[in-house]
């Protein structure tokens, strides 16, 4: 099995650092696959209403956060999936707002949305797994910021970490199913 070394800081845009610094020491696919599990307990002891929640006017219901993971993964896995195979075509960024907006999140159920991003994580780590060292060194450019591709898992896990804590701390704060 592949183990992904962490990335120097000159493999992806320092907007990013905040999240890959929020990533522990060791393997970071097993850390990912921990994270999911972590994510999905936490996502299904929360009562069905409150999956529209939001803390505050403006802000995002669970539903959209989640499906926001589930959309920055997707988007992510597309960029590690082109530079691995050494395609040099700039790719465009993307407006979290407008996906979030253009989509139908809080039409669905949490475990609906949560069971998505279970399964976009595990097709993400079907493909990390199946890179060489070579495919993970490859570079490519997204919004216009060069990335090598082994700092995507990173920048997932750091994402993921990020939002977890913002649903922990703004959405749960003293509900009772909150871990």
């Amino acid at each position: 099995m592949i183990s992904i070394a962490r990335p120097e800081p000159s493999e992806y845009a320092p907007y990013f650092g905040q999240y890959i610094a929020q990533v522990g020491e060791g393997d970071v696919l097993q850390i990912l696959e921990r994270q999911i599990e972590e994510t999905v307990a936490l996502l299904g002891n929360l009562p069905p209403e409150m999956a529209t929640h939001r803390y505050a006017p403006g802000k995002w219901s669970v539903n959209q956060v989640v499906g926001h993971l589930s959309d920055t993964e997707r988007v992510f896995a597309h960029r590690a999936l082109r530079f691995s195979r050494g395609d040099r075509q700039p790719l465009p960024g993307f407006e979290q707002d407008d996906y979030v907006d253009g989509a139908n999140f809080d039409d669905r159920s949490l475990a609906d949305v949560t069971e998505e991003f279970r399964c976009v994580r595990g097709a993400s780590m079907a493909l990390f797994r199946s890179m060489n060292e070579a495919m993970l060194r490859r570079r490519g450019i997204a919004s216009g910021v060069e990335f090598t591709v082994r700092a995507i898992p990173y920048i997932l896990a750091g994402h993921e970490r990020h939002h977890l804590t913002v649903l922990r701390e703004r959405y749960l704060g003293g509900h009772p199913e909150a871990p």
